[in-house]
């Protein structure tokens, strides 16, 4: 599988590791393997990878994690190659921004 980078630094993705408990599902459910676990926690071992799609969230038990699922330049980015258009992520105001 080809290895997926976004703008970098720029995903909304937070991780709160007072909440984590280690339970590892962020890890099965991410699609670019944005996580992995350090001293029996999640932490965030690339953001860079983040699309955004808001699985971690709507996944993690003990609400550890949080994402502006569907915003940002990921967002942007998937649009762009959908409609053929020149992505748009420069923070000038639009809707897409990040």
């Amino acid at each position: 599988m080809k290895k997926f980078t976004y703008i970098k630094n720029v995903a909304s993705l937070s991780l709160t590791t007072d909440k984590c408990t280690g339970c590892k599902i962020c890890l099965d459910v991410c699609p670019h393997q944005v996580f992995q676990i350090k001293n029996k926690k999640a932490v965030i071992k690339n953001l860079d990878n983040c699309m955004e799609c808001g699985a971690c969230v709507m996944n993690c038990p003990f609400s550890a994690l949080s994402v502006k699922a569907g915003t940002g330049c990921a967002n942007a980015i998937i649009n762009g190659i959908l409609t053929g258009k020149e992505s748009s992520c420069s923070c000038s105001g639009d809707s897409n921004c990040c």
